[in-house]
């Protein structure tokens, strides 16, 4: 099999190639200009006006990384053409090309840059202006106009580069609340699946020290429900982990995704909370249906807090929790006849409840009941829904 032919130029060469050319470009550039603007025998500025036209593309190749590099031989084409050729017309095209290659320097370079540019192109300008003597008044009219005419390419080429900074701001502004609400999302993920899990452990660790001498068996139970709390909890947070992880490295092969909780789960929770020394009722009010994802996990997790909470804080063997479906919202309620829990403006679950909920735009309030016992409520819209 013959070898595949090499192209004549590497593609590591190109970048070379192409600097070289725009170099030979601008060099060439005020030697072709002087030619094509005078290089005619017709009077019309038509054909030197367009030969001019044509010929100021060769700096712009350096324009964009050697912008001063670029400008001088462009400045220079522009003093030698305007003090030669007998075409006003042609003067003007090189002027408004200095300027327009000024307002793009403004728009991309630092300020010290465009001030040396927007500097050198007056000068030049107002060099080519006193040596056609057009005597004072003439002379005063036209720096006028010149500087009327750099300054407008000054202010174009500023407001670019505002505009372009503020939309970078903007941009760095975003990623950096989405990076905040992701941090938000993950620390309420971690909050709802460990405080739960450590409440139960802990009860069931008490329960366990008390009985172990007296009553074998029920030891064993409670230390049965730690390794599964324990092992469910480990589980969840490898999963949390491992998301983060891939989502640091990259799309790659991974094992299928274990679907988030949701009111599906509710039995489990409510057993769980069970081996904690709380019975939980669960009523169901409505025709139960599918929800939305982001719905579904926030039910769940308002739920397993308000629980966690009761377990901890509540002092009492049972609660309700009540789960209607009416009227395009769900509604979930989780009350006690405890001791009262926390207060509605304390601690982390609290705020995490009233986060998701927010976010879903729906109410939330948690507070003691007047006739004893804590009460947290929730109403999501179930027309609308934001991913958490």
């Amino acid at each position: 099999m013959s070898a595949k032919p090499r192209p004549l130029l590497s593609w590591h060469l190109r970048p070379a190639v192409r600097a070289a050319l725009a170099w030979c470009g601008a060099i060439a550039y005020p030697f072709a200009l002087f030619f094509a603007a005078r290089g005619t025998p017709f009077d019309s500025p038509g054909l030197p006006f367009v030969s001019a036209a044509a010929v100021t593309v060769l700096p712009l190749g350096l324009l964009r990384r050697h912008p001063l590099s670029a400008l001088a031989p462009m400045l220079l084409g522009t003093y030698v053409t305007a003090t030669t050729s007998p075409f006003w017309q042609v003067v003007y095209l090189l002027v408004l090309a200095n300027d327009l290659a000024v307002g793009y320097i403004v728009a991309t370079r630092p300020r010290r840059i465009a001030v040396t540019a927007a500097a050198a192109t007056l000068g030049v300008q107002v060099a080519f202006a006193a040596r056609l003597g057009t005597g004072t008044d003439g002379f005063a009219r036209t720096v006028v106009v010149l500087v009327l005419a750099l300054a407008a390419a000054w202010m174009t080429g500023h407001s670019v580069r505002e505009r372009r900074e503020h939309a970078a701001a903007l941009h760095s502004q975003t990623a950096a609340q989405a990076v905040a609400a992701e941090r938000l999302r993950i620390a309420r993920e971690l909050h709802d699946m460990i405080a739960h899990s450590i409440g139960v452990i802990a009860i069931q660790a008490g329960v366990g020290r008390r009985v172990i001498d007296t009553q074998p068996d029920e030891a064993r139970n409670a230390l049965a429900t730690i390794e599964d709390t324990s092992r469910e909890t480990l589980a969840g947070l490898r999963r949390t982990l491992g998301a983060l992880r891939r989502a640091e490295a990259g799309p790659g092969p991974e094992a299928a995704p274990r679907e988030p909780p949701g009111l599906g789960d509710l039995d489990r929770l409510a057993a769980s909370t069970r081996d904690a020394g709380v019975h939980v009722e669960v009523r169901w009010l409505g025709l139960r249906h599918p929800l939305p994802s982001d719905i579904d996990l926030a039910a769940f997790r308002i739920v397993q807090e308000a629980l966690t909470n009761v377990v901890r804080h509540a002092d009492t063997p049972d609660c309700r929790v009540t789960i209607g479906y009416q009227d395009g919202e769900l509604t979930i309620e989780v009350t006690d006849d405890g001791r009262g829990g926390l207060t509605s403006g304390t601690g982390y679950g609290i705020t995490g409840m009233r986060e998701r909920v927010t976010l879903l735009r729906g109410q939330f309030t948690a507070g003691p009941r007047p006739e004893g016992g804590f009460r947290v409520a929730a109403r999501l819209p179930l027309s609308e829904g934001v991913h958490i």
